[in-house]
């Protein structure tokens, strides 16, 4: 009787079943497995007492891999089955059993990939503040983007997206202005590298703005474009402040530059300089993406559009589902395009009193060039003129270095050629060095 049934946990233990986590079915075969190991325990006790020689089998672990297909993420979860049919101390019965160690994301499992978490700070639209934790699929799909979008604010890719941008979507708004990087939505917006000085002083101007003592009974703009706003106003204030500070300095060097060349004021006017030019670049780029914005009517009205029964035409033609909200939405364009342009004045006078004082700075430099240019030609000339008399003087030298050999030349006899020798080395001397002057100002060497 034991050699013709072969114990059920042996038709079991080989089998992998792959079935959703949440079916039916796979309850169904749950259960069956516990049904068929008490049955066995039965029959094992029931063959050992009608016959001594046969002892009951163990039924062996049964190892079930299931693959959970539920919404996007496709993760993979081990459930053994233990001697008190508990599958890893959880329950299956509310249906969300094993999410926990299901990954949130199918790509990351299979590529042995982390999924980046950001910790941001979430502003919502009635000003209330939290720091929250958000992982990048989360992100993605709460605000419809794309994974190349979110790399346009990613603080970890601060090399590769320095530059200054504004891109619209269906659902949100991406900011990258320097270190202010955020995703403006409907409800909420999200601020990256929020303990930078850009974000900030984000929060500092966006805050006063949703306080709602603060609107005097005026109309509100949406909570988006206030958001664009305030980043736009705290960048471009950043800079003019910058700029306000750095201006006196830079007029004070210039007024002391011209009679006062020591290594500290020429060391301050460098760094002076280093720092215009920065503002001056990072101006320019601003002004360029506002007005690449400013040209760009489709991404204005998509801005528009966003959050109402509003659709664009291919000829960038705004259709509404309600004639009220088209009036709004063509109102709230020719308030974008003024606010843009507001801003863009702005910047663009920061920039323009950024190249002036680049411009004067680079003048002074250009001028203590020349300044120090002339004083070394001075310095060559008079150098140039003690090599001449030196020249001279040693052609004396070597007569009188002649006349020094103890060598008989019978003119040291005569009293006179002392005073003769004499006289002609410094008469020589003298006419050689107004012979070679004479000949270095023929060439205009001095």
């Amino acid at each position: 009787m034991a050699s013709s049934t072969p114990p059920l946990s042996s038709q079991y233990s080989s089998n992998l079943l792959q079935l959703p986590l949440h079916s039916p079915q796979f309850r169904l075969i749950l259960a069956g497995i516990s049904l068929s190991q008490s049955k066995c325990g039965r029959v094992s006790l029931q063959q050992k007492s009608s016959d001594p020689l046969l002892r009951p089998i163990a039924a062996k672990e049964v190892g079930i891999r299931c693959f959970a297909t539920e919404g996007e993420s496709a993760g993979e979860v081990i459930v053994s089955k233990d001697e008190d049919d508990e599958v890893n101390g959880q329950d299956f019965s509310d249906g969300s059993a094993g999410s926990q160690r299901i990954p949130a994301s199918g790509d990351s499992l299979s590529l042995g990939i982390r999924e980046p978490v950001y910790e941001v700070v979430e502003v919502r639209s009635n000003g209330i503040v939290s720091t929250r934790k958000i992982n990048r699929r989360h992100l993605l799909k709460s605000g419809g983007l794309r994974p190349r979008d979110i790399r346009s604010v990613d603080p970890s890719l601060w090399l590769t997206n320095s530059m200054p941008s504004l891109m619209v979507r269906e659902y949100a708004i991406l900011l990258n202005l320097g270190s202010l990087r955020a995703i403006a939505m409907q409800e909420r917006v999200y601020i990256f590298n929020y303990n930078r000085k850009g974000g900030k002083a984000f929060i500092d101007t966006l805050l006063p703005r949703l306080n709602p003592k603060n609107m005097n009974g005026g109309p509100s703009m949406p909570f988006v474009l206030e958001v664009v706003e305030a980043a736009l106003h705290s960048r471009i204030q950043r800079l003019e402040n910058r700029l306000m500070d750095l201006e006196p300095r830079v007029q004070a060097l210039l007024e002391v530059l011209p009679n006062r060349l020591t290594a500290d004021i020429l060391e301050e006017l460098r760094i002076s300089k280093q720092t215009l030019v920065e503002l001056g670049s990072r101006a320019g780029a601003l002004k360029q993406m506002l007005l690449d914005i400013l040209e760009d009517t489709h991404e204005i009205r998509r801005i528009c559009v966003m959050g109402r029964n509003c659709t664009l035409m291919k000829n960038d033609e705004m259709e509404c589902s309600v004639p009220l909200e088209k009036e709004i939405a063509e109102e709230e364009e020719e308030e974008i395009e003024m606010l843009l342009e507001n801003y863009l004045q702005r910047c663009e006078s920061c920039h323009g009193q950024a190249e002036r004082l680049l411009d004067s700075a680079k003048e002074m430099e250009d001028s203590i060039a020349v300044n120090l240019s002339s004083r070394r030609l001075e310095v060559s000339r008079v150098e140039l003129l003690l090599q001449v008399g030196t020249f001279c003087v040693g052609i004396g030298a070597l007569v009188a270095g002649i006349f020094g050999m103890n060598l008989r030349s019978y003119l040291e006899e005569h009293v006179f050629a002392f005073w003769l020798t004499t006289a002609g080395i410094f008469v020589g001397a003298v006419v050689g060095f107004f012979l070679m002057y004479s000949y270095l100002r023929k060439r205009k060497i001095l």
